[in-house]
């Protein structure tokens, strides 16, 4: 049965956006014979892309599944998002793969998504070949694409393949480790003799590719020092060492669109790329809290991982696995080890897209999903009841962009909530809450069209209309002196009176922070039953500021003297004398207004530093420090959340995706005054408007 695993190859296909992924996907499926005919993405047609948003946008929104055979090896692919905005997905997709296929545009450069990409698979030691597509457009050039990558990944990159050219096309090339050439035909590849005038160049390629392969193990290297070569089948090994090790990058070309290049690229997977079953084992943690290894063997204990969970809506919710170890048969109880509860797996399923094929089991290494689960989602392990473990979190990135919600039709609240924690069980990189400083629902993402997306979504599939728009700040406002204030609150008229004055003393500098209350009354001016009553009208009143209505901070409220009556005195009296004290107390006492300050970190490689210096001190941002980290400039910075806006896609355009930041809550400071004039006004002439 372990056999079965050597057998599998597991392959993420990332790139930036538009460069043709899901082409390579859908050219391998038929090369495979997992579909018929060859799909477009232009034509919404694709395997791949079968959601309607990607349909619709021709882009991919979600990761998806299919497999196919080649050479009796199982291909688990997976179509990775290239948008900014989908990065979860990519973490996603990366979990459950062995290795990745970066799909990347001829265009004779190195692209940002193709850049992040290999930075990434180098960072997490993910075996990666490089497939520069579109060879076959006008303007294309293998060779000086080729050129960008070694220019920046140096030795790593390894050309597998001596293109053939003809009118400065790829039309063809030899493999340099069999020697042998191949043209390439519209679906395929043929064989021809070796081009005349190119056997040198194959022989000084293969010399490089037989010194990197020997690099890569001791043993491969006393044999090429004693030989003064490597045969074919020792390359191979000596390549795949340095695959495995994220040493060695082999970079092939072809057409995804016209189906070529694409079989080679497919030979190249179950030669080059490691089966489940040769990587390093999983890390995970055992029950007791230790640190525990879980090795890729069909025959050990169940352990998986739900890598992505979808809501179909024939099947409902499906949940994508990675088995890591063991064979999970339908009919099993598993437990979960992130929520504590047993599951019992009535039904497996292998996908192709949208479509599911049933299965009676899934063996370590392979990819898979199962339905009908209770209480599992995204990231939990489910393993064996005698053997616990549970692996690490898959790591999301944090959300980036901020935007109010609100429903296009009154009512339909409810069911905009209700919607968007459907869409959260696939989509862990957003999230929806309600702010307790504006009362507003916000939705916080990735990008402008992450949101969108989600929008359409909740339109389409739960009838909800809804709005976008510049959330609220959650300004606040305090005083800057001491001033003391009379409320009187006198009622008479026909039955029973009303009668309760207060005298309060406002200054800055509650203990708390937020709100003080002190009972400074002496001889009774105030009787004991009241004093409540003043701490509760002056709680319900710093609720709205005096300036824009913004929630009072920093208020320390002194009673020391008030007047009462045996008769009229009541609790509603002192309540209202309050609130009333607090209007003209607090107006005396040179209110201002606050706004949050938030602290960004901004990484971005240091060409753009300038470009972001400049455009900090336009958002009114503060500078607290640089670092250099990882080649990474690091700007530390404090900036007003009413000028960070929209930052995640200004910063997108100014480094053409290079530059990403995090940024937190700090502390309140004073806005300036010509603000503070704009900001009151907007505030009443809202007020007015309701």
């Amino acid at each position: 049965m372990s056999n079965l695993t050597t057998k599998i190859r597991n392959i993420a296909i990332v790139g930036h956006s538009g460069e043709g992924k899901t082409s390579l996907a859908e050219a391998m499926l038929f090369n495979g014979k997992t579909i018929d005919r060859l799909g477009r993405t232009a034509d919404g047609n694709t395997v791949m892309d079968y959601d309607e948003q990607e349909i619709a946008k021709k882009i991919s929104i979600s990761l998806s599944v299919a497999y196919t055979m080649w050479r009796d090896t199982k291909i688990n692919i997976i179509d990775v998002p290239g948008f900014y905005d989908f990065e979860g997905e990519v973490e996603e997709a990366m979990r459950a793969a062995n290795g990745a296929v970066l799909v990347a545009d001829a265009s004779g450069a190195v692209s940002v998504g193709a850049e992040k990409m290999v930075d990434y698979c180098l960072r997490n030691k993910k075996p990666l070949i490089i497939f520069i597509n579109g060879i076959d457009k006008e303007n294309a050039n293998f060779v000086s694409t080729v050129e960008a990558f070694r220019a920046k990944y140096g030795r790593r990159i390894a050309t597998m393949h001596a293109p053939i050219m003809e009118g400065g096309k790829m039309k063809g090339y030899v493999s340099i480790i069999s020697s042998k050439a191949y043209e390439f035909t519209k679906g395929g590849r043929v064989s021809i003799p070796v081009p005349e005038g190119m056997a040198g160049s194959v022989q000084a390629i293969k010399n490089g590719l037989i010194e990197a392969a020997a690099e890569n193990s001791d043993e491969l290297l006393d044999k090429y020092f004693s030989e003064g070569t490597l045969p074919n089948d020792d390359i191979i090994t000596g390549i795949k060492i340095g695959i495995a090790a994220g040493d060695c990058i082999p970079v092939m070309g072809g057409s995804a669109l016209q189906n070529m290049g694409v079989i080679n690229l497919m030979e190249e997977i179950v030669d080059l790329m490691p089966s489940p079953d040769e990587l390093p084992a999983e890390k995970a943690t055992a029950e007791d809290g230790s640190e525990v290894e879980v090795k890729c063997d069909a025959n050990g204990a169940f352990a998986a991982q739900v890598f992505k969970t979808t809501v179909d809506p024939f099947v409902g919710k499906l949940n994508l696995l990675k088995i890591f170890s063991g064979t999970l048969k339908a009919g099993t109880t598993v437990v979960n080890m992130t929520t504590g509860e047993k599951e019992r797996i009535n039904q497996l399923y292998v996908l192709k897209g949208k479509k599911q094929e049933t299965v009676d089991e899934l063996v370590a290494g392979d990819i898979g999903a199962v339905s009908k689960l209770n209480a599992t989602n995204t990231g939990d392990t489910l393993c064996d009841e005698n053997k616990k473990v549970k692996f690490k979190a898959i790591a999301f990135p944090k959300p980036v962009l901020t935007m109010a919600i609100y429903a296009g039709k009154s009512g339909d609240e409810d069911k905009i909530f209700q919607g968007l924690n459907r869409l959260a069980e696939e989509d862990y990189t957003f999230k929806v809450e309600k702010e307790k400083e504006t009362g507003e629902m916000v939705i916080r993402g990735q990008g402008e069209t992450q949101l969108e997306v989600l929008c359409k979504k909740l339109k389409s599939k739960f009838g909800c209309d809804v709005v976008l728009t510049d959330p609220k700040i959650p300004y606040r406002e305090t005083i800057r002196s001491s001033a003391e204030a009379e409320g009187k609150h006198k009622k008479q008229s026909g039955g029973a009176g009303q009668f309760g004055v207060v005298n309060i003393r406002f200054e800055p500098g509650a203990a708390d922070g937020e709100f003080e209350f002190v009972d400074a009354v002496v001889g009774g001016a105030v009787p004991r039953q009241f004093i409540p009553a003043v701490e509760k009208g002056l709680r319900e009143a710093i609720k709205k500021g005096v300036l824009a209505g913004y929630p009072m901070t920093n208020l320390k409220c002194t009673l020391f003297d008030g007047k009462y009556h045996p008769v009229d005195s009541k609790e509603v009296a002192f309540v209202s004398a309050a609130k009333l004290a607090y209007e003209e107390g607090c107006m005396k006492a040179k209110p201002v207004l606050l706004e949050p300050i938030y602290r960004v970190k901004v990484i971005v490689p240091e060409s753009y530093m300038g470009d972001i210096l400049g455009d900090m001190n336009k958002r009114r941002g503060r500078i607290l420090g640089m670092d250099l980290i990882d080649e990474k400039q690091v700007i530390n910075a404090e900036v007003p959340l009413a000028d960070m806006g929209r930052y995640a896609t200004d910063l997108r355009s100014m480094t053409q995706g290079r530059g990403r930041f995090e940024s937190e809550f700090s502390h309140y400071e004073e806005v300036p005054v010509p603000m503070q004039e704009k900001i009151i006004k907007e505030a009443k002439e809202a007020g007015a408007n309701k």
